[in-house]
């Protein structure tokens, strides 16, 4: 088993200095921290896998598929693979666990 506190995730996600920490991957399943600052521009592209996000903090909007939501903390997400989507219009600093499915790149061409 391996388990893990959100507040410890999210203070390594800080101290790396990157905006994405994976900090559980097998073959079936990549786990992930995901942080963006209020006022961020989040400039991901769509993935070739499953994805689901859960808000743990911060407020924004969510863009899915030409449609736009609005996101707090609780809030939970699902976006098929190849969809297009992003947060933006963040107006409190945000900390999103991502879950991959299969794991993040797994379908990818190498």
């Amino acid at each position: 088993m391996q388990a893990f506190e959100i507040a410890d995730l999210m203070a390594q996600q800080v101290t790396s200095g990157e905006n994405y920490l994976e900090f559980l991957r097998s073959a079936d399943l990549s786990v992930g921290i995901y942080s963006l600052p209020a006022g961020a521009v989040d400039g991901q592209q769509p993935h070739t896998e499953d994805e689901v996000y859960y808000v743990v903090k911060g407020r924004g909007m969510f863009f899915h598929a030409g449609e736009n939501r609005p996101v707090k903390p609780g809030s939970v997400l699902f976006v098929a693979a190849n969809v297009e989507h992003r947060f933006h219009s963040i107006t409190e600093d945000m900390q999103i666990l991502v879950f991959f499915a299969p794991a993040e790149y797994a379908r990818q061409a190498t």
